[in-house]
């Protein structure tokens, strides 16, 4: 039996779920075109709260052992604004291209709920500290430029849990540990057309986000929460459709799907001479569908008024341009210059630029290994480093002098690549230098014909089959003799130095094979 969702009052019939869904989405964007906003707001990497004192170091810390009068709300406690984040916001701005004004004030954004202690948040509303920006994007049907309006500063509300009481019924409680950290929000112009946009645009700022050290940005700690503003309309119609707000979504995957998810809705219910009302709805990653939450607020629902209890905010142009002129490379401009310097295909900067210590290990170890081509270099970042990391099996980080001379010892011919992926492992797990790992392992390449003489003559003896297929004119039999060679000797043997000898033994005629 099919299950309902209830949309807009009405109940629609949806597939089972856990049933394959049928990809319609291809055909629904031939009609319609997604017009979508981005929201995120992320943690902020500061050593104390955003308007007091208090620690932000409260992961695994006991409920409500982080707080102080000011960031629970009590009567007659003051804030006082964080520099720091101040400088991760400007920061911020300066990455994505943004202006910055001469002066910005604080406002008071009120609603009533459990995990907002004051009644109200201090955040920005006309003044914010960076605007009018923009973040190029990588798609499939290529670059992006999605817009950004703004990004601002406030602080973050308190954690509730929903858990089961002494009783057995449903109860909540208020952690105020998180209540008052330093909190900004990005928000981009409708410019995101596709769920695969909305997720490279995520993927983007998060990247941006960490190279410039403004927060950690882990969707799965909660430090970086994705918002999407999504509307469909009519292709060929500019006028804008009923926005819906879509959260809850904690990971890129999530993103791409819940977009996805929505714009497909929308399709259906309005083809089906349904409406769509102004909403906020949640993401089910289980059930791959969205739920409806609550009406969407507008800002004159908040009541935005000047915050009182704080001055305005001047940005000398001395403060910016320190704060521009200490931005690292930024990954946009990374990725170029992997291209254009090293030769990388655009998948493997890509790649590389992503993960941090992954680029940071290429430069090093080609600075401190000259000679080696960055394609091999990045081969065994991408294809052996990053596989045994993602595997857990990574308790000493490669260093680029032992990575270096561990790929320039493959590269020479004096251990063969399957052993140098061994040695690579032990390296990792054990810490041992490589060169040691290579002499206790005896693990130097044999590439001597005459001392895999003997091994040769075993292996033909033991052989009678394959010898006579190779010598009946079935040349893939040689490559079984070979494979037995380089058995015999762990790995050891050349290979071409063995199936040289090979052929020699038997008078084969067959050039090597490929």
């Amino acid at each position: 039996m099919c299950d309902t969702a209830l949309v807009d009052g009405s109940r629609i019939a949806s597939p089972p779920r856990g049933a394959p869904q049928p990809d319609h989405l291809a055909a629904v964007l031939e009609r319609w075109e997604p017009v979508i906003g981005i929201e995120v707001h992320c943690q902020l990497r500061t050593a104390s709260k955003m308007f007091c004192g208090c620690s932000t170091a409260y992961d695994g810390a006991p409920p409500n052992s982080h707080v102080c009068p000011v960031c629970l709300g009590l009567p007659g406690a003051l804030p006082v604004i964080n520099r720091r984040a101040v400088e991760l916001v400007l920061a911020t701005g300066a990455a994505l291209e943004a202006t910055t004004p001469e002066a910005t004030r604080w406002d008071r954004k009120n609603y009533f709920y459990p995990d907002l202690p004051k009644g109200y948040q201090i955040s920005q509303y006309d003044l914010p500290l960076a605007s009018n920006g923009r973040l190029t994007v990588e798609t499939s049907g290529g670059p992006v430029t999605i817009g950004i309006r703004r990004a601002h500063l406030e602080e973050d509300t308190a954690k509730l849990i929903h858990a089961p009481g002494p009783d057995g019924r449903p109860l909540s409680l208020v952690d105020f540990n998180r209540s008052g950290a330093p909190l900004m929000e990005i928000v981009t112009e409708p410019d995101v057309r596709s769920a695969e946009a909305a997720r490279a645009y995520a993927e983007e700022l998060q990247l941006v986000l960490r190279t410039i050290g403004a927060s950690d940005a882990d969707m799965e700690r909660g430090q970086m929460r994705v918002e999407a503003n999504v509307s469909i309309r009519p292709r060929g119609i500019q006028v804008l459709g009923t926005r819906i707000e879509v959260k809850n979504m904690n990971s890129f995957r999530s993103v791409e799907r819940a977009v996805a998810h929505e714009i497909e809705r929308q399709a259906g219910i309005l083809e089906a001479g349904g409406s769509l009302a102004l909403e906020t709805r949640g993401w089910s990653d289980d059930r791959g569908e969205t739920y409806r939450m609550r009406g969407k607020e507008t800002s004159e629902d908040y009541r935005y008024f000047p915050e009182p209890d704080l001055p305005p905010l001047r940005i000398s142009p001395e403060w910016l341009a320190e704060l521009r002129a200490a931005l690292p490379e930024l990954p946009s401009a990374r990725r170029a210059r992997f291209e254009r310097d090293l030769g990388l295909s655009p998948y493997d900067a890509r790649v590389l630029v992503a993960d941090r210590e992954a680029a940071v290990l290429l430069e090093a170890t080609l600075a401190g290994t000259p000679g080696l081509a960055p394609k091999t270099v990045a081969n065994w970042i991408t294809g052996e480093v990053l596989r045994l990391r993602n595997a857990g099996r990574v308790a000493h980080q490669p260093s680029p002098g032992e990575l270096g001379a561990l790929i320039r010892l493959v590269e020479e011919g004096t251990i063969s690549r399957a052993n140098g992926k061994s040695v690579l492992e032990e390296h990792v797990s054990s810490g041992a230098p490589v060169a040691l790992v290579v002499e206790q392992a005896g693990l130097r390449q044999i590439s001597d014909a005459g001392a895999l003489g003997t091994i040769v003559d075993e292996v033909l003896a033991a052989n009678p089959v394959a010898v006579a297929d190779v010598r009946a004119g079935k040349d893939q039999a040689i490559r079984f003799l070979v494979g037995q060679v380089m058995k015999a000797t762990r790995g050891q043997a050349n290979a071409q130095v063995a199936e040289a000898a090979l052929r020699d033994r038997l008078g084969a005629s067959h050039g090597p094979t490929a």
